[in-house]
């Protein structure tokens, strides 16, 4: 199984507001770069999307080290958050819906093709894919500003 870096992030003028998101790929030399974005969205929406596009990229199941700014998918990963929500009908608590359960949902069926482990990196400081992914997401809200 080949091992790839994924690096994501997602921005949002305003929340909601138009968004983009930057996801890149490196595997040995081959690195590639993928972005998109919507008019009217949320960031947490965007950094899933992120996540997401990158995964679908991958042609054949792989080992996935993804490193992410975004401590809500992370969180909602590593500390099984997503789960409950899943196994709680999309339900955070008794009276609260659990946001972006569409994207959750895809992000779940793509983490049963690849083994993915999530890395917090801290966003706008030296990591220069982290910072590079930021660049492509901002760069995506502004073509869908009005």
């Amino acid at each position: 199984m080949k091992t790839i870096k994924l690096y994501t992030d997602g921005a949002c003028s305003g929340n909601p507001g138009p968004g983009g998101w930057g996801a890149i790929l490196l595997y040995g030399p081959h690195k590639k770069e993928l972005s998109g974005g919507e008019p009217q969205t949320t960031n947490n929406r965007m950094e899933l999307l992120g996540v997401i596009r990158g995964l679908e990229a991958l042609i054949e199941p792989c080992e996935v080290d993804l490193y992410t700014d975004s401590q809500y998918i992370v969180n909602a990963i590593e500390k099984r958050w997503v789960y409950k929500w899943r196994a709680n009908k999309w339900m955070r608590n008794k009276d609260e819906p659990a946001k972006n359960p569409d994207l959750w949902q895809e992000l779940l069926r793509l983490m049963d093709t690849h083994k993915v482990t999530f890395h917090w990196v801290k966003g706008h400081a030296e990591n220069q894919y982290n910072n590079r992914c930021d660049e492509l997401a901002v760069a995506e809200s502004r073509k869908h500003k009005s």
